[in-house]
């Protein structure tokens, strides 16, 4: 099948395929899989124009609404936290867009910033993984699958649905702070600094293609220690309001570079995202019963490859 836009050639199926499999594993972590579905266009298929981050963030806007419907079912969504990341990320992703057509249409200094990118995400991930618990006390995470298999256990006892167990509460509201309750376990996030860093996710999300859930996502479990059971669904309700944002940017801004392909692939992000929708959905459902630390783990092991790769491929 010929996608005239991306100006490449590949089998329907194989998009639809590896969204699927990209999607089920990185929704687990809050991420929508875009991250490194723009390297599999790019080294893969070949499609290496600036429209392949407008595309990717396409892939979003059709994928992530199965795996955020399944979060809010299951009362996972900590929506203070999901308006305070659109917040930030919404104007970060605009100017992101900009830079990415108007300083990297090139693809090999785009891929070098792709590179430094994740070679980041994941060395924080890791770091936090490496780092043992201060005075003694477990992870968020762990503390969570814990909690979780006890409620599992009760649910199992009285014979109702596992999403009638307790779910996420806010607790506290200021300018300052939000604090919030996941099965009975109190979590806090500070509101300006989360702003904040969502601004400058945003502008680096909105140069890859990707929205910022995937760099926001690692830093809300690594830097304010919340639980990745709570940090997912926020993350990819962030990622989708702010995916629209730049779609429509992008096509905005296409007339005024009419040698560049910048609007997005329309059939080849529609592959994706139904491959996308199906496994984010499924990683939304499964995730509360996957450890945390084997899910960054295998985050952060991806991340580190692909990001190798990119940084050595520049130089060499």
């Amino acid at each position: 099948m010929y996608f005239p836009t991306a100006g490449i050639e590949a089998n329907p199926l194989l998009p639809v395929c590896v969204a699927f499999v990209v999607s089920f594993f990185a929704s687990m972590g809050g991420i929508s899989g875009a991250f490194l579905l723009l390297p599999f266009q790019m080294s893969v298929l070949g499609y290496t124009a600036p429209s392949v981050s407008a595309t990717n963030q396409f892939y979003n806007i059709v994928a992530i609404p199965s795996g955020v419907a399944r979060y809010i079912r299951e009362g996972r969504m900590v929506w203070p936290l999901v308006w305070v990341v659109v917040a930030g990320t919404l104007p970060g992703v605009l100017v992101g867009a900009f830079l990415r057509v108007r300083w990297l249409p090139d693809a090999r200094d785009f891929k070098l910033f792709v590179g430094l990118v994740l070679l980041y995400i994941g060395f924080r991930m890791v770091r936090d993984l490496l780092r043992p618990a201060r005075n003694g006390k477990a992870r968020a995470d762990e503390r969570f699958a814990e909690l979780a298999a006890r409620h599992r256990a009760q649910a199992e006892a009285l014979g109702v649905a596992p999403e009638s167990l307790p779910t996420t509460r806010v607790v506290r509201r200021t300018w300052r702070t939000v604090e919030y309750e996941f099965y009975g376990e109190p979590h806090t996030f500070p509101v300006q600094g989360t702003f904040i860093l969502s601004l400058v996710v945003g502008m680096i999300g909105g140069t890859y293609g990707i929205g910022g859930g995937a760099i926001i996502a690692p830093f809300l479990i690594s830097v304010f220690g919340l639980p990745v059971h709570t940090v997912a669904g926020a993350a990819l309700m962030g990622t989708f309001v702010t995916s629209i944002a730049g779609v429509l940017f992008y096509m905005g801004i296409a007339p005024f570079y009419p040698a560049l392909s910048v609007s997005p692939d329309w059939m080849l992000g529609l592959m994706l995202g139904l491959g996308g929708m199906c496994g984010m959905y499924l990683g939304a459902r499964c995730q509360k019963h996957v450890p945390a630390r084997l899910i960054k783990w295998m985050l952060a092991v991806v991340l580190a490859t692909t990001a190798t790769r990119y940084v050595v491929g520049y130089f060499f």
